[in-house]
Protein backbone atom coordinates (compact mmCIF):
# COMPACT_ATOMS: atom_id res chain seq x y z
CA UNK A 1 0.00 0.00 0.00
CA UNK A 2 2.86 2.34 0.81
CA UNK A 3 4.38 1.83 -2.66
CA UNK A 4 1.05 2.60 -4.36
CA UNK A 5 0.68 5.72 -2.23
CA UNK A 6 4.17 6.92 -3.14
CA UNK A 7 3.51 6.23 -6.81
CA UNK A 8 0.27 8.19 -6.69
CA UNK A 9 2.01 11.11 -5.00
CA UNK A 10 4.69 11.19 -7.71
CA UNK A 11 2.07 11.13 -10.47
CA UNK A 12 0.16 13.97 -8.83
CA UNK A 13 3.33 16.06 -8.59
CA UNK A 14 4.09 15.45 -12.28
CA UNK A 15 0.55 16.46 -13.24
CA UNK A 16 0.74 19.61 -11.11
CA UNK A 17 4.09 20.57 -12.62
CA UNK A 18 2.65 20.15 -16.11
CA UNK A 19 -0.30 22.36 -15.25
CA UNK A 20 1.99 25.10 -13.94
CA UNK A 21 4.19 24.86 -17.03
CA UNK A 22 1.21 25.19 -19.38
CA UNK A 23 0.17 28.35 -17.57
CA UNK A 24 3.32 30.05 -18.89
CA UNK A 25 2.83 28.95 -22.51
CA UNK A 26 1.71 31.74 -24.82
CA UNK A 27 -1.06 30.23 -26.90
CA UNK A 28 -1.38 33.27 -29.16
CA UNK A 29 -0.96 32.34 -32.83
CA UNK A 30 2.39 33.17 -34.41
CA UNK A 31 2.51 35.10 -37.64
CA UNK A 32 4.71 33.01 -39.96
CA UNK A 33 6.04 36.16 -41.63
CA UNK A 34 7.47 37.31 -38.30
CA UNK A 35 9.41 34.06 -37.92
CA UNK A 36 10.69 33.39 -41.43
CA UNK A 37 12.69 35.81 -43.51
CA UNK A 38 11.12 36.43 -46.92
CA UNK A 39 12.35 34.63 -50.02
CA UNK A 40 13.94 37.30 -52.18
CA UNK A 41 13.84 37.81 -55.07
CA UNK A 42 12.72 34.24 -55.87
CA UNK A 43 13.36 30.66 -54.71
CA UNK A 44 16.16 29.89 -57.16
CA UNK A 45 18.13 33.09 -56.58
CA UNK A 46 17.61 32.89 -52.83
CA UNK A 47 18.91 29.30 -52.75
CA UNK A 48 21.95 30.21 -54.83
CA UNK A 49 22.78 33.26 -52.73
CA UNK A 50 22.37 31.44 -49.42
CA UNK A 51 24.47 28.46 -50.56
CA UNK A 52 27.25 30.68 -51.87
CA UNK A 53 27.20 32.70 -48.63
CA UNK A 54 28.26 29.55 -46.76
CA UNK A 55 31.05 28.63 -49.22
CA UNK A 56 28.96 26.30 -51.36
CA UNK A 57 28.52 26.58 -55.13
CA UNK A 58 25.36 26.37 -57.20
CA UNK A 59 25.66 25.85 -60.95
CA UNK A 60 22.38 26.80 -62.62
CA UNK A 61 21.64 24.80 -65.78
CA UNK A 62 19.03 25.33 -68.49
CA UNK A 63 18.09 21.66 -68.67
CA UNK A 64 19.50 18.18 -68.08
CA UNK A 65 21.66 18.26 -71.23
CA UNK A 66 23.19 21.56 -70.09
CA UNK A 67 23.68 20.12 -66.60
CA UNK A 68 25.76 17.19 -67.81
CA UNK A 69 27.71 19.40 -70.23
CA UNK A 70 28.65 21.74 -67.37
CA UNK A 71 29.39 18.78 -65.11
CA UNK A 72 31.72 17.33 -67.74
CA UNK A 73 33.58 20.65 -67.96
CA UNK A 74 33.80 20.83 -64.17
CA UNK A 75 35.32 17.35 -63.95
CA UNK A 76 37.84 18.18 -66.68
CA UNK A 77 38.81 21.53 -65.16
CA UNK A 78 39.29 19.97 -61.72
CA UNK A 79 41.25 17.10 -63.32
CA UNK A 80 39.18 14.57 -61.41
CA UNK A 81 40.05 11.00 -62.46
CA UNK A 82 36.46 9.84 -61.84
CA UNK A 83 33.29 10.56 -59.92
CA UNK A 84 32.27 7.89 -57.44
CA UNK A 85 28.59 7.10 -58.00
CA UNK A 86 26.17 4.56 -56.53
CA UNK A 87 23.01 5.93 -58.13
CA UNK A 88 22.16 3.84 -61.20
CA UNK A 89 20.22 6.61 -62.98
CA UNK A 90 23.03 9.13 -62.54
CA UNK A 91 25.57 6.49 -63.58
CA UNK A 92 23.67 5.88 -66.83
CA UNK A 93 23.73 9.59 -67.62
CA UNK A 94 27.43 9.85 -66.77
CA UNK A 95 28.14 7.00 -69.17
CA UNK A 96 26.01 8.55 -71.93
CA UNK A 97 27.83 11.86 -71.53
CA UNK A 98 31.26 10.23 -71.34
CA UNK A 99 31.98 11.52 -67.86
CA UNK A 100 34.42 9.23 -66.02
CA UNK A 101 32.89 7.52 -63.00
CA UNK A 102 33.24 4.44 -60.85
CA UNK A 103 30.91 2.41 -58.66
CA UNK A 104 33.63 -0.09 -57.74
CA UNK A 105 33.89 -0.17 -53.94
CA UNK A 106 37.61 -0.79 -54.33
CA UNK A 107 37.83 2.85 -55.53
CA UNK A 108 35.81 4.27 -52.64
CA UNK A 109 38.66 5.16 -50.28
CA UNK A 110 40.70 6.85 -53.02
CA UNK A 111 37.87 8.94 -54.48
CA UNK A 112 38.38 12.67 -54.88
CA UNK A 113 34.74 13.42 -55.66
CA UNK A 114 31.41 11.74 -55.10
CA UNK A 115 28.11 12.46 -56.84
CA UNK A 116 24.57 12.00 -55.49
CA UNK A 117 21.02 13.15 -55.90
CA UNK A 118 18.94 14.60 -53.08
CA UNK A 119 15.43 14.75 -51.69
CA UNK A 120 14.76 18.50 -51.64
CA UNK A 121 16.45 21.91 -51.63
CA UNK A 122 15.61 24.62 -49.09
CA UNK A 123 15.79 28.12 -50.55
CA UNK A 124 15.83 30.12 -47.31
CA UNK A 125 18.93 28.40 -45.89
CA UNK A 126 20.65 27.13 -49.02
CA UNK A 127 20.35 23.62 -47.60
CA UNK A 128 20.08 20.26 -49.32
CA UNK A 129 17.83 17.64 -47.74
CA UNK A 130 19.14 14.07 -48.10
CA UNK A 131 18.05 10.71 -46.76
CA UNK A 132 19.30 7.18 -46.36
CA UNK A 133 16.63 5.98 -48.81
CA UNK A 134 18.70 6.97 -51.82
CA UNK A 135 20.96 4.49 -53.58
CA UNK A 136 23.89 6.66 -52.57
CA UNK A 137 23.26 5.83 -48.92
CA UNK A 138 24.85 7.85 -46.12
CA UNK A 139 28.57 7.67 -46.83
CA UNK A 140 28.63 9.75 -50.00
CA UNK A 141 27.15 12.72 -48.14
CA UNK A 142 30.12 12.94 -45.77
CA UNK A 143 33.12 11.05 -47.14
CA UNK A 144 34.19 12.62 -50.49
CA UNK A 145 36.50 15.66 -50.42
CA UNK A 146 34.24 17.08 -53.15
CA UNK A 147 30.50 16.37 -52.92
CA UNK A 148 28.47 17.03 -56.08
CA UNK A 149 24.67 17.05 -55.88
CA UNK A 150 22.39 16.91 -58.92
CA UNK A 151 18.96 18.49 -58.44
CA UNK A 152 15.95 19.89 -60.27
CA UNK A 153 13.99 23.05 -59.51
CA UNK A 154 10.93 20.88 -58.85
CA UNK A 155 12.74 19.79 -55.66
CA UNK A 156 13.10 23.38 -54.45
CA UNK A 157 10.93 24.54 -51.53
CA UNK A 158 11.00 27.81 -49.64
CA UNK A 159 11.44 26.65 -46.03
CA UNK A 160 12.63 23.60 -44.13
CA UNK A 161 9.20 22.70 -42.73
CA UNK A 162 7.91 22.38 -46.30
CA UNK A 163 10.73 19.98 -47.14
CA UNK A 164 9.97 17.81 -44.10
CA UNK A 165 6.27 17.69 -44.96
CA UNK A 166 7.19 16.73 -48.53
CA UNK A 167 9.38 13.87 -47.23
CA UNK A 168 6.49 12.60 -45.10
CA UNK A 169 4.18 12.72 -48.09
CA UNK A 170 6.72 10.94 -50.27
CA UNK A 171 7.45 8.03 -47.91
CA UNK A 172 4.32 7.84 -45.75
CA UNK A 173 4.71 5.22 -43.03
CA UNK A 174 8.07 4.10 -44.42
CA UNK A 175 10.27 7.06 -43.53
CA UNK A 176 14.01 6.62 -44.14
CA UNK A 177 16.14 5.84 -41.09
CA UNK A 178 17.98 9.14 -41.59
CA UNK A 179 16.73 12.44 -42.98
CA UNK A 180 19.22 15.29 -42.65
CA UNK A 181 20.28 18.57 -44.18
CA UNK A 182 23.58 19.60 -45.73
CA UNK A 183 24.23 23.32 -45.50
CA UNK A 184 27.42 24.00 -47.43
CA UNK A 185 30.78 22.26 -47.10
CA UNK A 186 31.91 20.87 -43.75
CA UNK A 187 33.43 23.60 -41.60
CA UNK A 188 34.54 24.40 -38.07
CA UNK A 189 35.98 27.37 -36.21
CA UNK A 190 36.80 25.50 -33.00
CA UNK A 191 40.56 26.01 -33.39
CA UNK A 192 41.57 29.59 -32.57
CA UNK A 193 38.26 30.80 -34.10
CA UNK A 194 39.69 30.25 -37.57
CA UNK A 195 37.27 28.90 -40.16
CA UNK A 196 38.47 25.59 -41.57
CA UNK A 197 36.63 23.90 -44.44
CA UNK A 198 36.50 20.13 -44.82
CA UNK A 199 37.21 19.37 -41.17
CA UNK A 200 34.53 16.69 -40.75
CA UNK A 201 33.34 16.09 -44.30
CA UNK A 202 33.52 17.46 -47.85
CA UNK A 203 35.69 20.54 -48.36
CA UNK A 204 33.78 21.49 -51.51
CA UNK A 205 30.02 21.27 -51.99
CA UNK A 206 28.56 21.90 -55.44
CA UNK A 207 24.92 21.73 -56.52
CA UNK A 208 24.14 21.44 -60.23
CA UNK A 209 20.56 22.71 -60.51
CA UNK A 210 18.54 22.07 -63.65
CA UNK A 211 15.68 24.45 -64.50
CA UNK A 212 14.00 21.95 -66.87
Amino acid sequence: MQNNSSRQEILERIAAAGTRRLAFVDSAPVDAESVYKPILPDDITCFMNELEAINGVCVLCDDEADLYAKLKSFVANKELPYLFCRDTHIAQQLELNKIPFSFDEAHFDAMQAGITGCEFLVARTGSVLVSSASQSGRQLNVFPPVHIVLAHVSQLVSYLDEALVAVQQKYGDHLPSIVSTITGPSRTADIEKTLVLGAHGPKEFIVFLSKM
